[in-house]
């Protein structure tokens, strides 16, 4: 028995890079998601969407449909006038007197068959008067621009405190400190610098998808979706029923990346299933995901900052267009994160800021890994790097003077504790200086350094970086970025099974980040002496699990973690109880390990945990435990917040990447030779598990910085319908990252653990878009760098983004101070 409990000493469960346990079935094809599901006389919907962007509905007739073979139920607005928003209520199911979008709902079909669903759809007769589409930012708050909703004024404010005006569907601002004070010191160099970054769509290999049903007075809804609770809420807000009324079940979901973060076509098969008394099944096509993806946002970005004699930054002043398509969506909430990201990274004295979701025809936009922080830090580590051309100062040295530390004041003025950026700086010139196969987990064997020849840039030589020996301009760049977990509320229950095993109960969704399937399993593991094998986790259910916000912001190894050892900590204390009756010792005296109780010092005297949960059956009922978490509520600076859902972070992360890559003059190809990340991880509970997360990260991020970008037909449509026409990062895009886990930095998380999921892709349209600038000399100010972009970069001469739709002055009209 001894060496039994010794080999469990031997190996601890957190910190031990485990494989997966849902690896060989996915592998295999053998894990079943939501558009595996089927059931006995179930119902395939199909939609009927606007083919136009804008247009006044004058009819929609949906008879024809009705009459159709193998229909059961056709629904329309009529049978869901609710609307549904996080801001703002300015979403209803189906278009409503307007069409906004190309690809809005305006009836849905269920029939036997998806081909007869689908001709059914077909058959819908709508009567529209097209309206000119506002496709752009610039056109939606041109002078005299129709309002996109004339009707703003009368929707329900579901939460205080943003600006909303015409096509401004949700305004955020920070004031914190004197600028134009700053701004007009004598001393100070001022940069102003403007920027672009495009749509990305998620692109999760699982559309969206769901399957109804209507159950004795209840909804039961099985669906692919982040937030089981969320898609509860604004299910029975839609259709008019208590909460209650409403159970949402998810099984292992093929990929979300924040697409699932709201709720999206359960309501419509809800309805259908009520209406036809049959289970009905919705699952968008590709080329409906490709139309209607609550896309990454297009943003317009643009940053001035007063820097002082030392190189410090007195002031900074933003404006940030967030462009949120036909509703707000989840764009209130987002205008939030601009103070966080595009204000942070580096101590400022003065901050003003202007964030701006704004309404155009086009699908409505949402959150998407790291959200804005992507674009913001882009934008942020571009400007730094004019700043320091600006003032003739090291990039680097330009970070390790200016960037956050311990004690310094965020952009809301609440005040970060831990010195962790300047730490990460620092380890990354240890990174950069270790060979690539010895830092890379993913090498397939040594890869050569790049050669770089020295010599005078045709486009800039005061930031040329070098010459490959094959002709192709050599740039590199090291950026750093500040993100945040989104903690929120989150509850757990775990159960001690007769077996030994435990079973744990929450509302986590396991959408292929692994937390659910690998961190959580070791917390509760580690808090109960078992193997993580020996941890069940049961999938989400409404009914049968608390309240927890959702799977995204990095949340769940911290929020689903904590209220995991909380319960865990309720199991155990009762475990010891019974255990101590069992081997005559008191409770403080035991030990959990290896599946075993036993006595300090006396490993004889032990029973198994199996044992204890028997007896414990037997005499006082089986063991459980319940916790619950939420966020610690850290304060901004009062009063220099206005429209902020989060005004100050309660759990911020920190990252730092490095960038080699080779830009073809010829082509304007860019190939990334060598990719660095330094990352704060608080505690790394599964690094086997992080270092997946990084490479997947930065390999998404790569194709928003270089390949990426949904864009319009003149008339409003998507004009990429499907992965043959939008460039998915291939497996030739892809390279070994070296990476380093930075550890010790301060967090609320379980044992110290931080969010590592969301973070990997926020540097990284940073990192390649001044790698790209310092290899060419050239201003990058748009993302992202396809070929024929990065041509014209070679070619143009001067600032080639306009922005003027930002007003004339923006410093004083936008900002308020003309």
């Amino acid at each position: 028995m001894s060496d039994i409990l010794d080999k469990a000493e031997d190996r601890p469960v957190i910190g031990d890079s485990l494989p997966r346990r849902d690896a060989r079935d996915k592998l295999r094809g053998a894990t079943r998601y939501t558009v595996d599901s089927a059931r006995p006389g179930m119902l395939h919907a199909a939609l009927c969407r606007a083919q136009v962007a804008a247009a006044r509905i004058r009819s929609i007739d949906v008879e024809p449909a009705r009459r159709m073979p193998g229909v059961h139920a056709v629904i329309t607005a009529a049978d869901a006038p609710g609307r549904y928003g996080i801001g703002v209520a300015d979403h209803p199911l189906f278009a409503v007197d307007e069409v906004r979008y190309c690809g809005e709902p305006l009836a849905a079909i269920a029939a036997e068959t998806p081909e007869q669903a689908a001709a059914a759809a077909a058959a819908v007769v709508v009567e529209l008067e097209p309206l000119e589409p506002l496709i752009t930012m610039a056109q939606a708050l041109a002078s005299g621009a129709r309002e996109i909703h004339p009707d703003w004024r009368d929707y329900e404010v579901l939460v205080e405190g943003g600006a909303r005006e015409g096509n401004i569907a949700w305004e955020a601002t920070v004031v914190r400190g004197d600028s134009d004070a700053a701004f007009a010191r004598d001393d100070v160099t001022v940069v102003e610098s403007s920027f672009r970054s495009g749509r990305q769509n998620q692109a999760p290999l699982e559309p969206r998808a769901c399957v109804a049903s209507y159950e004795d007075g209840r909804f039961v809804i099985e669906t692919s979706t982040q937030v089981p609770w969320a898609v509860r809420g604004s299910t029975a807000r839609l259709m008019g029923v208590p909460e209650s009324q409403v159970r949402v079940v998810v099984p292992a979901v093929g990929g979300g990346f924040g697409l699932k973060f709201e709720f999206a076509l359960e309501p419509f098969a809800a309805l259908l299933a009520r209406a036809s008394g049959r289970p009905v099944r919705l699952v968008n096509s590709r080329q409906e995901e490709m139309q209607t993806a609550l896309c990454r946002e297009n943003a317009d970005i643009r940053v001035r900052s007063a820097i002082g004699p030392e190189g410090q930054i007195l002031a900074r002043e933003m404006v940030v267009l967030m462009d949120c398509g036909a509703y707000g969506g989840e764009q209130p909430f987002l205008t939030t994160m601009t103070a966080h990201t595009l204000g942070g990274n580096y101590r400022l004295g003065a901050v003003r800021l202007v964030s701006r979701a704004v309404y155009t025809n086009t699908p409505p936009t949402g959150a998407f890994r790291a959200c804005n922080g992507t674009y913001g830090t882009f934008a942020l580590e571009r400007h730094t790097d004019e700043i320091c051309a600006a003032i003739g100062m090291d990039p680097l040295e330009f970070r390790r003077r200016n960037v956050l530390g311990d004690g310094d004041l965020g952009a809301t003025g609440q005040v970060f504790q831990g010195d962790v950026l300047g730490p990460l700086l620092a380890r990354m010139e240890t990174l950069r200086a270790a060979p690539l196969e010895e830092t890379a987990p993913f090498a397939r064997g040594p890869r050569p350094r790049p050669q770089v020849e020295a010599g005078v840039s045709p486009y800039n030589a005061t930031s040329y970086n070098g010459r490959l020996a094959d002709g192709r301009l050599y740039g590199r760049a090291t950026v750093v970025g500040t993100w945040f977990v989104f903690v929120g509320p989150s509850a757990a229950t775990v159960n001690l099974n007769p077996d030994g095993s435990a079973t744990l109960v929450t509302s986590g969704v396991e959408i292929g980040s692994g937390s659910m399937m690998q961190a959580l399993p070791q917390l509760v593991a580690e808090a109960l002496g078992l193997e993580p094998s020996n941890v069940v986790v049961r999938a989400a259910d409404t009914d049968a699990a608390g309240y927890d916000v959702g799977v995204g912001g990095g949340r769940t190894t911290v929020s689903l973690g904590v209220a995991s050892h909380q319960a865990c900590a309720e199991v155990r204390r009762k475990l010891l109880d019974i255990a101590a009756d069992m081997v005559e010792a008191a409770p403080e005296d035991l030990i959990l390990k290896g599946g075993q109780v036993y006595i300090q010092g006396v490993p004889e005297a032990r029973v198994s945990i199996a044992q204890v949960a028997q007896r414990a059956q037997a005499v006082t009922g089986p063991i459980s435990g319940s916790g619950a978490f939420t966020g610690a509520g850290t304060q901004a600076m009062p009063g220099c917040c206005a429209g902020h859902m989060i005004e100050a972070l309660d759990l911020p992360i920190f990252t730092v990447h490095d960038c080699e890559l080779a830009v073809d003059p010829e082509t304007g190809h860019v190939e990334v030779l060598a990719y660095r990340v330094v990352q704060d991880v608080g505690r790394a509970i599964n690094p086997r598990a992080i270092h997946g997360q990084i490479q997947g990260g930065v390999t998404q991020g790569l194709g928003y910085a270089l390949h990426e970008e949904v864009t319009f037909t003149p008339n409003g449509d998507v004009a990429q319908q499907g992965f043959e026409t939008y460039r998915l990062p291939q497996a030739g895009d892809t390279l070994p990252i070296q990476v380093d886990l930075y550890e010790g930095a301060p967090s609320m998380g379980p044992l110290g653990a931080k969010g590592a999921g969301e973070i990997p892709i926020l540097n990284v349209a940073a990192a390649v878009a001044c790698a790209v600038a310092n290899a060419t000399g050239t201003r990058v100010q748009e993302i992202p760098l396809t070929p024929p972009r990065v041509l014209d970069l070679l070619c143009w001469e001067g600032d080639a983004l306009d922005l003027g739709h930002m007003a004339e002055d923006w410093w004083g009209n936008v900002l308020g101070t003309g």
